[in-house]
């Protein structure tokens, strides 16, 4: 009883990080909603069952599920915002010190490497 609880409020931390991810670049949205629906499948069937139907959230994991692959756009959108924050940050918020100027290039690099390993859903 005690794990399903706790796997609960992990899928819906999870859920809810993955949700602040849709609009913040450097949370990922799909696996923060991957690790969501893991947790309610174990814990919660009727959880489960409404991420997965959600009209919104549950293409997410339908498609990665099904395809092991990301939309395109998705794809455009995240690295474009990936290089946007993180480029402001390199260039104007750690100015001074080329070793976090250097780990968040390393963190842009390795980010976009991650979503463009994905095969592209043709849809």
């Amino acid at each position: 009883m005690a794990v399903k609880i706790f796997l609960t409020i992990l899928g819906v931390v999870s859920l809810g990080l993955g949700i602040v991810g849709i609009f913040l670049p450097l949370l990922p949205t799909t696996p923060l909603l991957l690790l969501a629906a893991w947790c309610f499948v174990r814990s919660s069937s009727r959880l489960y069952a409404w991420l997965i139907n959600h009209p919104r959230l549950g293409e997410y994991i339908r498609n990665f599920r099904e395809y092991r692959a990301i939309p395109l756009r998705v794809k455009i959108v995240s690295v474009t915002l990936v290089w946007l924050t993180l480029g402001y940050c390199i260039l104007a918020a750690v100015d001074e010190w080329w070793w976090a100027q250097a780990g968040l290039l390393f963190l842009a690099v390795a980010i976009s490497w991650h979503i463009l390993s994905y095969a592209t859903l043709k849809k």
